[in-house]
């Protein structure tokens, strides 16, 4: 099963405050130990939201509003999609995760075919999704 962990953005991130260095290597030293684990699918930083854009939607249309935003505790820095075979799992790899004190991480499990009932997404769909999938989703190497 897929879980994001989702890094919450804080006032240096949404600032543009780079990592250091030492931050920077225990990142690459987690990072390596996903990989090494065959567990880690994607894994990104993302630039502040002031170069970012908000898109609202109403009646078909589209309304974009330029970042920044105000709060910061919603907003997302980084973010890592791991495949594990539990939820525990994926809570034990998050709480390895090398940040400072007051850092949050949030966890949450990416939607499945299998989750919705068979009303809604049929076999056909749900195989064409695990294609999709099992094609372009394949875990980091290293």
């Amino acid at each position: 099963m897929r879980f994001m962990l989702i890094v919450k953005a804080d006032d240096d991130s949404e600032a543009g405050v780079m990592p250091s260095k030492d931050d920077i290597d225990a990142m690459g030293r987690y990072n390596e130990e996903l990989i090494k684990a065959g567990v880690l699918l994607a894994a990104d930083g993302l630039h502040p939201s002031s170069a970012g854009a908000r898109l609202t939607f109403h009646g078909g249309k589209a309304t974009v509003t330029d970042g920044p935003f105000a709060e910061s505790k919603e907003l997302i820095a980084g973010y890592w999609v791991i495949d594990v075979s539990s939820r525990e799992e994926a809570l034990q790899w998050a709480g390895r995760a090398p940040f400072q004190d007051g850092a949050v991480l949030e966890l949450r499990k990416v939607f499945e075919a299998s989750d919705f009932p068979p009303e809604t997404v049929s076999p056909e769909v749900a195989a064409q999704e695990q294609a999709w999938r099992d094609e372009h989703q394949k875990p980091i190497t290293g």
